[in-house]
């Protein structure tokens, strides 16, 4: 099968080497440059967009934020209604989807311009995030504000687009579930993940190490299967969790839906026998969807820094990923993903490595 993957970063080379695996071909279309480019290369081809469409077979994506231009032009080969795609990359439908189908989130309202911004403010009594309804990740596109603070700062800049306002929750854990849904409806997940973030950045993921609940594994996969099931998704999808409550109490409220491959699903690559990218080709491909076996996995972003230590690419338990970006701070350029037999292990090694790796300023 022809796959044409629009964006051409770390995710969508990741994509390709699982392409290759399965036995497809593949070319990458740049929505930066705008042109079409080959796996593991930054030589372009000779190929129109639309020459590249008409040679696909299935169109898929790195990332959701292509804007409406890429999406109208490529839709026919999506595996997707291009109306339910732009659901999910606009936070106001997305929490909006959300409490249709009775999947919590935390309490929010949907803004249009400054005006509407400051009235939701002044009649604020809680601490609330502020986030753009289009675009905006590892903490981009977001603002904090609480009663007392001054507002006006906040609200020339976040009320320049539309956007959502939602309460501050108090949670004890970010998780994650990455999930998969065939053409039969039938869905395969991952473990929850547990995610910690730097400044807004994912630092570092663990799974597999038995640290949550079977309940709350349980309603993780019941909310993916929910919303899959309601759009009609075909593919990996990421869905970010906040966990509230203690003890029998615990609950999770949906933070973010991606509708793609994840950072946070990238320790599938080490610890599970089919990782996040080749479950997503099997999936726009037909093949049939494995059971998982899964293995205690830790992955820290490098995120900013010029290289990996020698002695990670030299150690057994350490599975190293470098994606050939040059470094600013803040900028995500690799990962790292360690084999661990228990949590306190995967606690430990990120608190040793997590500084090393990291440099947001």
């Amino acid at each position: 099968m022809n796959i044409l993957i629009l964006g051409n970063g770390q995710l969508g080379q990741m994509l390709g080497k699982a392409v290759i695996q399965q036995g497809h071909q593949c070319i990458l279309y740049s929505d930066r440059q705008q042109q079409v480019m080959p796996l593991a290369s930054d030589q372009p081809l000779p190929m129109s967009l639309d020459e590249a469409k008409a040679w696909a077979d299935v169109v898929t994506w790195e990332h959701e934020h292509l804007g409406e231009a890429l999406v109208e032009q490529t839709h026919d080969k999506f595996l997707i209604k291009a109306e339910r795609f732009n659901q999910l990359t606009d936070r106001r439908t997305q929490k909006s989807l959300c409490d249709e189908l009775g999947v919590p989130t935390s309490p929010w309202q949907a803004y249009q311009t400054t005006d509407e911004l400051r009235d939701i403010l002044s009649n604020c009594d809680k601490a609330v995030v502020i986030k753009s309804a289009r675009g905006g990740y590892d903490g981009k596109g977001q603002w904090r504000w609480k009663p007392g603070q001054d507002a006006d700062p906040i609200i020339q800049e976040a009320g320049q687009r539309p956007g959502i306002v939602e309460d501050m929750i108090p949670f004890s854990h970010e998780v994650s579930v990455v999930a998969a849904r065939d053409h039969h409806g039938e869905q395969r997940g991952y473990p929850l993940t547990l995610n910690v973030h730097n400044d807004g950045i994912l630092a570092y993921s663990m799974a597999g190490a038995q640290q949550f609940t079977d309940e709350l594994e349980a309603l993780a996969q019941q909310y993916h299967q929910k919303l899959t099931d309601d759009i009609d998704y075909i593919g990996v999808l990421a869905i970010e969790f906040f966990v509230v409550g203690e003890g029998e109490q615990q609950q999770l409220l949906v933070n973010e839906i991606a509708p793609r491959v994840h950072n946070s699903g990238h320790w599938t690559m080490s610890g599970a026998n089919c990782d996040q990218f080749n479950l997503h080709i099997r999936c726009i491909t037909g093949l049939p969807l494995p059971e998982f076996l899964v293995a205690p996995t830790l992955m820290i972003n490098a995120i900013g820094v010029d290289g990996l230590p020698e002695v990670l690419w030299e150690a057994s338990a350490a599975d190293c990923h470098w994606y050939g970006k040059a470094p600013r701070p803040g900028r995500k350029v690799g990962h790292v993903n360690f084999m661990i037999d228990t949590f306190e292990r995967g606690e430990k090694l990120a608190s040793q490595w997590c500084d090393e790796l990291i440099k947001l300023a």
